[in-house]
């Protein structure tokens, strides 16, 4: 009898270690209407990756948005929209850093810039 009440101890001890160890997570969808192409889309989602708190990025220039799951207690959607500018491009309310800006490729500026697709 001891043993059984034992291994009840136990897997309740586990099991409440594992739910507090589950992080709160949010996914937010963020309009990026700078983004381009491909470059833009490897760029965003290659500094992003790298961030702290950062769980998952997702780029679709076609959309013009971008989908980035994160982590509640290490950062936040405001923090996040300032990466995006820090590499360059717009994020929802957020402009463009500009010297960021300045550094990106041709094809991955706005049209007005001489940028985009080429017809």
């Amino acid at each position: 009898m001891k043993k059984v009440h034992l291994l009840l101890a136990l897997l309740l001890g586990l099991a409440t270690t594992t739910i507090a160890q589950t992080k709160p997570q949010l996914t937010a969808v963020i309009k990026t209407p700078t983004v381009q192409c491909d470059q833009c889309k490897a760029r965003i989602e290659r500094y992003m990756a790298h961030e702290d708190g950062i769980v998952k990025v997702n780029v679709d220039y076609k959309k013009k948005t971008t989908t980035v799951t994160y982590l509640t207690d290490r950062t936040n959607i405001e923090n996040i929209k300032a990466m995006i500018a820090n590499v360059g491009y717009d994020a929802d309310d957020v402009t463009a850093e500009p010297d960021a800006y300045k550094r990106l490729p041709t094809c991955c500026k706005k049209p007005e810039d001489g940028g985009g697709k080429k017809q």
